[in-house]
Order: C-alpha cells, then structure tokens, then sequence
C-alpha cells in the first residue's frame, strides 16, 4: 500500500491524499460504508458502485468468521469474489463486536473466549487465529486485534486494557509475518490506538502504536457514548503524535458533523452504521440538517426527497412517497433511506476533500457544521 498526500490546509490540520491498493485507489478523506456481513445493507453492489461509489467498504471478522465462515470464504476466493466486489475492502478484527457481548465473553490475556450471538456456541479470538482469519477474508486492509474499552472507564482498568492491546499488537505483527497472503494481492495492517478518554493514555498509546512503523494506523474506543469534545480532544493528542506520511483512521465515527469536525484534525478515514442504521430508522441527513420521514408533516409534502440529487432516489421519489413506505412498513422505504444517506455522507467527504485541494476548508466546514446542525 501506498499514501501519498497532497494537500495540507493552511488553517487547520485536513489533509488530502491518495492510498493505493491492489484493488485500486482510496482519495482521502474517505468515508467507508460499513458492510459487515459481506452486504451494505439494504443496498445492491450495483447501487453501491454506480450511485454511492465508494473507494472501500468494510466488512466484519467477528460476525464474517460466524457465518458464512472462513472455509466457504476461502472456497469462493476470498470475500471480494464471494460478494462480487472488486474495489478496496477493510475488514474489522473483531475486537469492538466481541466488547458489545460484555455479557458473553470473557478477556484474558491469550485471547477472548466468547458465545456466538447466533447459536451460543463457544469460540476463542486470539491475536494469532484473527490474523489467520483475516488473511481468509482476504480484505485489503486488515486490522490488529483489539480490546475496545467501555465508557465510562475506570483509569486503571483502561490502562491495564491499552497494555494489553498493545502485547496483543506484538502478537499479531509476528504472526504475520509468519502467515502468507492467501490470494494473489497483498494485505495491509494497521495497529489501534486505545486509551479511553485519557490524555496520558492516548499519548502513551499513540507512542506505541506510532514506534511500530506500519503503514497507516487507527484510532479505536471513541464514538462509544463519550461527549463530542471529548473524541475530538483525544483525536488532537493522538494526531498530534501519529506519523503524518501515513493515514490515520477514526473507527466508528460519526455524525456527519463529527466526521468534518475530525477531518479538520487530521483523520482520513471513517466508517460508522449510522447513515444505514439511522436511514432504517426513517433518519435521513441533508446538507441543511436531518429529516425524520416519519413525522406528519411530510404527508403531503411531494417535493422530492433531496433536491441536491445527490443519488438517484433523491429526485425520482417524493418525501411524502417515502413517508408513506415507512409507514405501511415497506422494505423499499429503507432501500431508499440508506442509499440517500450513503450517497450523501460519500459527497460530504468528497465535498470536503475539494475545499481542502481549493485551499478554503476551514470556512466552508465552518459553514456547513452550522448548516447540518438542524432538525427539519
């Protein structure tokens, strides 16, 4: 993999840049649409490609290793072939899902013995058989085995917590190096920040992670219920610390607000649920604010759903028309919601990544940040 950057901003710490892979380029900032069963849900590969045209997408160890399992996984070629994907993928360890089973896993320091949500059997996550199991999925980014630390964090439990991340990381980089490539493309590794919300721990574990010299590194443990000040403070330490000549990841976040606020900090990458899991919902974002299409007053509105037009749906179909799907209960309302809210959160980035190169960034986020801030 490689990164090149092209552009810094004058008045703050936005970056643009370009990472290549076997599976083509990433132009940062980037926002991955998160599709973690080997589907973004609700939306074809087609519509994905053609409408919302993402660089990369991301796909999940824990719930992909549970079904469909790595050896039809690795029977069909890895997932790119098996979802007919043929652009990036980065793939998740596992360790954030395994963290949201608190009351079925157990974390010691060989790994993490858990029960599947889907039939309660017993599995092990080790540093080592992650790496194998990402090596199966074959994604192009794959990323270290973690421990996600909850919010709020006792301060001993979270150190306590970041040292072992951080053997774990130890773990997993030796494995490697030891476990070849299963297809005929390379994979990268990026390591993860933890620390919860405190500053000597971030900066600690910003250090670490930094002195290992991979080729991109990512921010993990925010966007779990602390206050927005508080991730954008820990994403300051951490940037701060993290080489610039590699990207620098964000996982989980955000809102669309949070995602500009933290590329003006200078993170390149994001993924998060929301615009899907909140378009299921009836959530839909705007430039000028969200939309609950579930409420009355869009009963009778048949204006069209976003007059930017970002995607197709947003011109072909009316706010009342989709209102009327959420409210008979029909799967199309949710098609139609995510793939709205996709296409958007991918213009935003990209919108973002052009006044960076224009040199303006910092006054149009400014603008925007105020703009988005509504409900309508």
């Amino acid at each position: 993999m490689q990164f090149e950057l092209k552009k810094k901003d004058a008045q703050s710490k936005a970056r643009a840049g370009i990472i290549t892979t076997d599976h083509g380029t990433i132009e940062t900032p980037i926002f991955m649409p998160v599709g973690t069963v080997g589907t973004v849900k609700g939306v074809h590969q087609t519509e994905l490609k053609d409408e919302i045209n993402p660089d990369v997408i991301l796909g999940n160890t824990y719930h992909l290793y549970l079904r469909p399992k790595t050896k039809i996984l690795e029977q069909a070629g890895g997932l790119h072939k098996f979802m007919n994907w043929d652009r990036n993928i980065l793939t998740d360890s596992g360790g954030y899902q395994v963290y949201s089973l608190s009351g079925r896993r157990k974390i010691k320091e060989e790994g993490v013995k858990f029960k599947s949500h889907i039939d309660g059997s017993y599995h092990t996550f080790t540093p080592e058989n992650v790496m194998e199991i990402q090596r199966s999925i074959g994604a192009d980014i794959i990323m270290a085995f973690d421990e996600c630390t909850p919010y709020p964090c006792d301060y001993n439990y979270a150190k306590r917590s970041m040292h072992m991340t951080h053997r774990w990381l130890k773990r997993c980089i030796t494995h490697l190096e030891k476990t070849p490539f299963k297809y005929d493309y390379s994979q990268t590794f990026f390591p993860i920040v933890q620390g919860s919300t405190y500053k000597d721990l971030r900066k600690q574990s910003a250090e670490f992670i930094a002195s290992v010299g991979a080729e991109g590194n990512a921010i993990g443990g925010l966007s779990v219920g602390e206050p927005a000040e508080e991730m954008y403070e820990m994403t300051e330490v951490v940037t701060a610390i993290l080489p610039e000549d590699k990207p620098r990841y964000l996982m989980g976040v955000g809102t669309p607000i949070n995602i500009l606020e933290n590329i003006a900090l200078g993170i390149d990458m994001f993924d998060c649920v929301m615009p899907t899991r909140n378009a299921r919902n009836g959530m839909l974002f705007t430039a000028h604010g969200s939309i609950n299409i579930k409420n009355k007053k869009w009963e009778d509105d048949f204006s069209a759903i976003d007059e930017m037009g970002i995607t197709y749906v947003d011109t072909l179909y009316s706010k009342a028309y989709l209102r009327h799907l959420f409210a008979a209960k029909e799967l199309l309302g949710k098609q139609i919601a995510s793939i709205h809210n996709l296409g958007f959160y991918l213009w935003l980035v990209r919108e973002a990544r052009k006044h960076i190169l224009a040199g303006d960034f910092t006054e149009w986020k400014n603008q925007m940040v105020k703009q988005m801030d509504k409900r309508l």
